[in-house]
């Protein structure tokens, strides 16, 4: 439809002007000629009333009636009608015309145009003389019917051409716009089979009508209504796999405590021969709690915070100092690396640095950062943490000059329940992959890498608050 719009204006922005144009060069094309005309007989008619003799006069008169029809009248200086070849004198137009040629003040200038259904004449008028001495006037009754004729077939050839070029503009318009469109139909439906695949949701939604919030052509109505619809069936889903999680952690972890529980009660009767399986019994319930409750963070930790489909900005959540967190931290885990026989330092940032995550979740992220270079950078290695600002980042990175991991090992770290060749017994493998997915949820990233000469290298980005 809009293709279709510029091209009727395109198309009849250009027909009209012409049109107009064809009416005013026909119009001054008929009023010139016709005015050099009434110049000779206003030439013959002074000389015919300075010498007497009209023969000549009344002879070109006839002729030009007979060549063209039209009829030609010549006043002298007091209106009085010297010759006339058909013209009603007494007719009152005629009258004003002559009289304001009589005294020089008839407009020498060609009408703008002539329309087809204006009258079928055009007066003429021409003063006989020059200046002030003024013999009389000459007034030629021209025919407008062949004029108006060829304006009208012209006209007719013009909206011809316009109406022709706009059927073509709405043919090329129509296959321009299917071949636009298909991509964005398919589109539609693609994503229309995919939200229906999807898990819903046990609670009912109201349904988001993107037509009633956003204008435009259908299709992109369509589409845009295709795309809430499935967001919003990706925010019912993750909040679906969420409460899952949730129920499912709750579920395993009363029955877990109770094993717990009843292996403490048990521990007083094993026999010492038993004594070593029973151990191992305790540590794997242990664990299993201890993914258990990984698993759980790690479920809120992807969980996008506030996910809103209708909004297109993130609207932050919370934002905590960074420069006094990392004080806190690396004071607390100090005591933790003295008796594990490492050392750790750290660069103080300005108070003024302020990220856009809340000051839980990154206490989470330097808890599990600094509690894998304590366990595994190996005694006698140091761990230096450093942070600073740019524009619209902060960075924290924290470097150990340990024994590191396999380089085939680093990219999977992050991956959940991996643990390197070189991992102590006891770990979940879900430490970095919770951190990673803290930092993922607030618009940051977490990256691991190898340091140089040896060691690892964890740098977490998040954005400044704004």
């Amino acid at each position: 439809m809009i293709l279709l719009i510029f091209a009727g204006l395109a198309v009849f922005g250009f027909a009209v002007p012409l049109g107009a144009a064809v009416s005013t060069s026909r119009t001054q094309q008929l009023w010139f000629s016709r005015y050099v005309d009434a110049e000779w007989f206003a030439k013959l008619a002074s000389h015919a009333m300075a010498t007497g003799d009209r023969q000549y006069l009344d002879a070109e008169l006839q002729r030009y009636l007979r060549l063209y029809g039209e009829r030609v009248l010549v006043v002298d200086a007091g209106g009085v009608v010297y010759a006339n070849t058909g013209v009603d004198a007494d007719d009152p137009e005629m009258v004003g015309i002559l009289a304001e040629a009589r005294s020089n003040r008839y407009s020498t200038r060609p009408p703008q145009r002539l329309l087809t259904w204006d009258p079928e004449t055009m007066l003429i008028a021409r003063p006989i003389g020059v200046g002030m001495d003024l013999e009389g006037a000459v007034l030629v009754e021209a025919s407008a019917r062949r004029a108006q004729q060829d304006i009208a077939d012209r006209w007719s050839l013009i909206a011809v051409a316009a109406w022709t070029s706009l059927a073509l503009c709405t043919g090329l318009a129509l296959v321009l716009s299917r071949w636009i469109l298909r991509p964005l139909g398919r589109l539609s439906r693609a994503v229309g089979a995919l939200t229906e695949t999807l898990p819903r949701s046990d609670v009912p939604t109201p349904p988001t009508s993107m037509t009633q919030r956003y204008g435009g052509p259908p299709e992109i109505r369509d589409l845009a209504e295709s795309f809430d619809t499935m967001a919003q069936t990706v925010s019912d889903s993750v909040e679906s796999q969420r409460q899952l999680v949730a129920d499912t952690a709750h579920a395993i972890r009363n029955p877990l405590a109770a094993l717990s529980i009843r292996l403490e009660a048990l521990h007083a009767v094993i026999p010492a021969k038993a004594e070593k399986s029973f151990r191992r019994a305790s540590s794997q319930v242990d664990r299993l709690a201890a993914i258990l409750d990984g698993l759980l963070r790690l479920a809120v930790a992807e969980t996008p915070d506030g996910f809103n489909p209708v909004h297109a900005e993130v609207d932050w959540p919370s934002r905590c100092n960074l420069g006094k967190i990392l004080v806190e931290q690396v004071e607390a885990w100090e005591a933790a690396y003295e008796r594990a026989g490492m050392s750790l330092s750290a660069n103080t940032l300005p108070k003024s640095v302020v990220v856009a995550a809340p000051e839980d979740a990154m206490v989470q992220i330097l808890d599990v950062v600094l509690s894998n270079s304590c366990r595994y950078a190996g005694e006698g290695a140091r761990t230096w943490v450093s942070g600073w600002a740019e524009p619209e980042w902060a960075t924290i990175s924290v470097f150990d000059n340990g024994v590191g991991v396999a380089e085939d090992e680093i990219d999977k770290l992050a991956t959940r329940f991996f643990r390197g060749r070189s991992a102590l017994p006891g770990g979940s493998g879900l430490g970095l992959p919770i951190a990673a997915a803290l930092a993922q949820r607030y618009q940051g990233r977490l990256t691991v890498t190898a340091a140089i000469p040896h060691g690892l290298h964890v740098a977490i980005r998040l954005p400044m608050a704004r």
